[in-house]
């Protein structure tokens, strides 16, 4: 019975703030499955308000008396009342919903509030997951609902998410909502034959969920640490489960998991941006490591190679590498290659590719891959371009156009530790450079 977040071996230790977060969020996904299930998918947003009431709840009683013995039980309880009470008065006062009414009623004192089985809720996560990425809406509303109602995202997080406004956020959400409604979307897994395209989108969610963490759109932070976690368990849930057990889910898996093995060393005592050379390779996650191997041998059954192949290819590079002169940098540059011939129109692909480039054959080299970038307008105001630009002109020896990149890169930056990094690699050129 899941009851106060459990910390697995995948889960790093967490003050309490961060323990509490955890829990509502992933309650979060859990009630909107359960609820769904009992409701239908016409009741969503309903659903949706009774989750975030019972949360609200929950905050103001637990803060004076206590956390219940279930509290996962106690918040399905005040949902249910609570959505009991709103088709109550809807069926009273249209005196149009009676079957709906006999529905829950009957649902309502037949079911005890329980917040289920291990099975009933992980069955329930994937439903609420492949229903969030139904086809009939699109990629970007696909993530978008399920970050919300699966994962918990406020309006803000999945607006950073998509470099996106609130407002265009809110009114993304309700169209889709509307668009499933009209288009009678059932709450459930899909057939077999609709699996390939909802899949996808699901593997696609779980990505973007994964990347948020991995490295904070703004803020004082650089790791969300817990949304990667969520990421790692919704991924952990679908490999288990016959419908996603495929080569990506196994590559995406994989990737995440060899990305996570770092994060220990990501940051500095003074909380500046380490970069990947800087890094003491000791400390990195070695379970981590191992069972994202593990996962990338079993991504490579079977003909389909994806980008997660190509890119858990290059963490694997990285992570089994005792050090960064023994990286294989051939493999990274041929995989960063292919993920180019698949998107050639993507220049964060080709910036990191010129990354690859210059540790293979100078900085030099580097720099004209990236002026070999087509349409690098679109990375101009990324501070990343600016930073790397740098990087590499201050390997050269020209400090000067190595000093304009970083103090560029460093307006641009939105992240705390990226601006303190970057602060000190401008620092130590400003003080070699001559006065004048």
């Amino acid at each position: 019975m899941p009851i106060l977040p459990q910390r697995t071996d995948d889960e790093a230790p967490a003050d309490e703030g961060t323990l509490v977060e955890n829990f509502f969020r992933h309650e979060s996904g859990r009630l909107h499955g359960a609820l769904l299930r009992r409701f239908g998918m016409g009741n969503l947003t309903l659903v949706e308000d009774a989750v975030q009431e019972a949360m609200l709840r929950a905050l103001r009683s637990w803060a004076m008396g206590g956390v219940p013995p279930n509290p996962s039980a106690w918040i399905s309880r005040v949902a249910i009342n609570y959505i009991n009470e709103a088709l109550r008065r809807g069926a009273t006062a249209a005196a149009k919903q009676t079957a709906v009414g006999v529905h829950w009623e009957t649902e309502a004192t037949s079911a005890p509030a329980q917040s289920g089985t291990t099975e009933e809720i992980n069955d329930d996560m994937l439903r609420l997951l492949f229903t969030c990425c139904h086809p009939v809406i699109s990629t970007d509303a696909q993530a978008a609902l399920a970050l919300k109602v699966l994962c918990g995202f406020n309006l803000a997080e999945i607006a950073r998410a998509f470099l996106a406004s609130e407002a265009a956020i809110e009114k993304q959400l309700t169209r889709t909502k509307a668009r499933l409604r009209a288009a009678g979307v059932p709450f459930g897994l899909p057939a077999d034959a609709n699996l390939g395209p909802r899949l996808d989108g699901v593997l696609a969610t779980i990505y973007l969920l994964f990347n948020e963490g991995y490295k904070a759109s703004e803020g004082d932070q650089l790791l969300r640490e817990e949304l990667c976690v969520e990421a790692i368990r919704l991924a952990s849930l679908l490999v288990a489960h016959p419908l996603g057990d495929t080569p990506a889910t196994h590559a995406l898996l994989a990737l995440m998991l060899l990305h996570r093995a770092r994060f220990p060393t990501r940051i500095d005592a003074h909380g500046a941006l380490l970069r990947l050379a800087d890094q003491d390779r000791t400390a990195w996650d070695q379970p981590s490591i191992d069972r994202g191997l593990v996962h990338l041998a079993q991504a490579a059954a079977g003909p389909d190679l994806t980008d997660y192949h190509l890119q858990a290819g290059i963490a694997a590079c990285h992570c089994t590498a005792p050090d960064v002169g023994a990286t294989d940098w051939s493999r990274i540059l041929a995989h960063y290659d292919e993920l180019l011939r698949r998107k050639p129109s993507s220049p964060v692909v080709a910036l990191n590719r010129a990354v690859a480039v210059a540790n293979l054959h100078g900085p030099q080299a580097g720099l004209d891959a990236i002026a070999a970038i087509p349409d690098p307008a679109r990375l101009e105001t990324q501070h990343l371009i600016h930073a790397v630009v740098g990087e590499f002109h201050q390997q050269l020896g020209h400090h000067r156009e190595a000093a304009i990149s970083f103090r560029r890169a460093l307006a641009l930056a939105r992240v705390g530790p990226e601006q303190l990094h970057l602060a000190r690699c401008l620092e130590r050129l400003e003080a070699a450079l001559p006065l004048g």
